[in-house]
């Protein structure tokens, strides 16, 4: 387990809340659509300084830490690329205009960095206190990673979430929008606009990304500190990378398919992780091999993406649904509207 002192988490905490403040401060305070080379720049400063953070774990805890941190980025910034898909059709569902969509997408990604640092807590201690914890996350992973697997061809229903749902019923739903407000008054009574919908969509399917991203990166490493670092410089920058990439992600066709595969690898080696502790017939999976493996696996789905497009320019991407109940009618779920 690798030692962080006081300071440095508290440094890094702060420089993360530093780098949310000024996202959420242009998309609260001057929202706007991020043009293609804006975005590029940003996007790429973010990926640059989560990459210059590994010279700060190299310092603190060595090649190991380092190695497990950058495995650990990897890992969630192929879930973060993945849950855009979700944020696409959230906004393609509730017609929300490109001009609040960076509204959402931050409401989205502080609820997310919000709620895993809640899991990451969670789940630390529990490793802590029932080392059988890891079973638990593991097979939780190759459950997520087979249903992923076998809905790789789906979409989520973004309407068919108790949030969603809970806010239909206690409030009515305005039409259409009305300027910025989630609430709106008509006829002195209070009505949800679409606006507070999206936004109720994005937070409810970040529990669901946690549950995912949480147990994925305790798969690389024990140290809190690295996971709550992976996970954090995973999730900035995210705004910029929407706009970036929101119109190219439908033609990640097998993008899904290889996350299955990261996510059954990661379930596994948890669990032969809790084996090795009462054996050592079981060897452990060096950083280095879980990373190389992570990396080819996504690269080879990146490739037959465009491959695939390439012979077949009408194939269209999926998010994939690794929890739709088995048996649910296309007609007896909520359609968009």
């Amino acid at each position: 387990m690798l030692e962080v002192p006081w300071w440095l988490w508290a440094a890094t905490i702060a420089l993360v809340v530093v780098l949310i403040s000024f996202e959420l401060a242009q998309a609260t305070v001057r929202p706007h659509v991020i043009g293609l080379r804006a975005a590029a720049v940003q996007s790429t400063a973010y990926v640059l300084i989560a990459l210059a953070f590994t010279l700060v774990v190299l310092w603190q805890g060595g090649g190991q830490a380092a190695g497990e941190y950058v495995t650990g980025w990897v890992v969630e910034k192929s879930l973060s690329v993945d849950n855009l898909f979700v944020f696409v059709i959230i906004m393609q569902t509730f017609a929300v205009s490109a001009r609040l969509q960076p509204k959402v997408l931050m409401a989205g990604i502080a609820g997310a960095l919000v709620l895993r640092a809640a899991f990451i807590a969670v789940g630390a201690a529990a490793i802590q206190a029932f080392s059988f914890t890891y079973v638990v996350f593991g097979a939780f992973l190759v459950y997520t990673a087979v249903g992923l697997f076998r809905h790789r061809n789906e979409d989520p229903d973004v309407r068919d979430n108790r949030l969603v749902r809970a806010a239909g019923r206690l409030l009515p739903i305005a039409h259409g929008y009305r300027g910025d407000g989630l609430t709106v008054s008509v006829g002195g009574r209070r009505h949800a606009t679409p606006l507070l919908l999206a936004t109720l969509a994005i937070l409810s399917v970040d529990v669901l990304f946690a549950l995912d991203s949480i147990p994925a990166v305790f798969g690389v490493t024990r140290s809190p500190f690295i996971v709550f670092a992976a996970n954090a410089f995973a999730l900035l920058g995210l705004r910029a990378l929407y706009f970036l990439v929101a119109g190219l992600l439908d033609r990640f066709v097998y993008l899904s398919l290889g996350l299955a595969v990261v996510l059954g690898f990661v379930g596994l080696k948890l669990i032969l992780e809790w084996v090795a502790t009462l054996t050592e017939a079981v060897p452990h999976v060096p950083v280095a091999v879980s990373l190389a493996f992570i990396l080819a696996t996504l690269l080879v789905a990146a490739l037959a993406s465009i491959w695939r497009v390439r012979r077949d320019p009408t194939a269209r991407a999926h998010t994939g649904d690794p929890y739709r109940r088995s048996g649910r009618r296309e007609d007896e779920r909520g359609r968009p509207g």
